[in-house]
């Protein structure tokens, strides 16, 4: 369901300077950040691990359920900060960059983990790419993105944002746009529309004969120049014959072909 988050009281914005080299916006209206805690519904025996908790206000939400909490914070000055919150809660702060970070460790079972995080412009795309290599120990996972990320995760065949993430999450993950957030809801404001979105991993694997890292070439090649049509991006990579055999119109463009058509032509690759 979407919907748009309602603006309400704010968290009072702590001293910390935010910082550009690391994207932070932080997220300081309450009313958003209880939509998100009651969207993510955690419980005391959950598994959560937070990508970035800035000054801790979704934290502190989370806390509620009576979870524990790793928390994965890039900036020094943070991290002290955190450790001063949350001394009396089952809180473990690892200093590290999420990029690089092994999430399999922090694993005790396997699909156990639920991860949340409002990830910053610059590290979302990759990050999402990393996490749907390490399916097999997520539950779940909720984000604050910019709208336009959101837009191309949950997009369809025909649509202009369905793309090369939108295929590679949809064939593991169910993905739903929660709601929107303004700018207003953050310090400082940040220059886009963001959104709340849900990945969570398919009970039972889509297509498995079709490796992910074959599917991942093929449509990174389809997609590489989006106004050619296949018979150009797919030039030297796939005949037009077998394209053709296949059933697909060689001249038309990837960002029209269906999840289906797209593991049928990595198939072939």
């Amino acid at each position: 369901m979407r919907k748009d988050a309602r603006r309400a009281d704010t968290v009072r914005p702590k001293t910390h300077v935010p910082r550009k080299r690391f994207g932070q916006n932080f997220l300081t209206d309450q009313s958003v950040i209880t939509a998100i805690a009651r969207a993510i519904a955690p419980s005391a025996s959950d598994n959560m691990i937070e990508i970035g908790p800035g000054q801790g206000a979704l934290t502190d939400a989370l806390f509620e359920s009576g979870c524990a909490i790793n928390a994965i914070e890039i900036d020094r000055d943070l991290q002290s900060q955190l450790r001063v919150m949350f001394f009396n809660r089952d809180f473990t702060l690892h200093n590290a960059d999420a990029l690089q970070f092994d999430f399999n460790a922090l694993s005790k079972s396997p699909g156990d983990l639920r991860i949340v995080g409002n990830l910053p412009y610059n590290i979302s795309t990759p990050l999402i790419f990393k996490l749907l290599s390490h399916l097999s120990v997520i539950k779940d996972m909720h984000f604050m993105l910019q709208k336009e990320v959101v837009d191309r995760l949950t997009a369809e065949p025909g649509n202009k944002t369905w793309s090369r993430m939108s295929v590679m999450t949809q064939i593991d993950c169910t993905v739903e746009h929660l709601f929107d957030v303004p700018p207003e809801a953050f310090y400082p404001p940040p220059k886009v529309q963001s959104a709340i979105v849900r990945l969570a991993p398919r009970v039972e694997r889509y297509r498995p004969e079709c490796p992910r890292v074959q599917l991942s070439s093929l449509v990174q090649q389809a997609f590489s120049q989006r106004r050619k049509t296949l018979r150009n991006n797919l030039k030297g990579v796939i005949d037009e014959s077998e394209i053709e055999a296949l059933g697909i119109d060689p001249s038309c463009r990837a960002e029209t072909l269906s999840l289906d058509q797209l593991v049928d032509l990595a198939l072939h690759h």
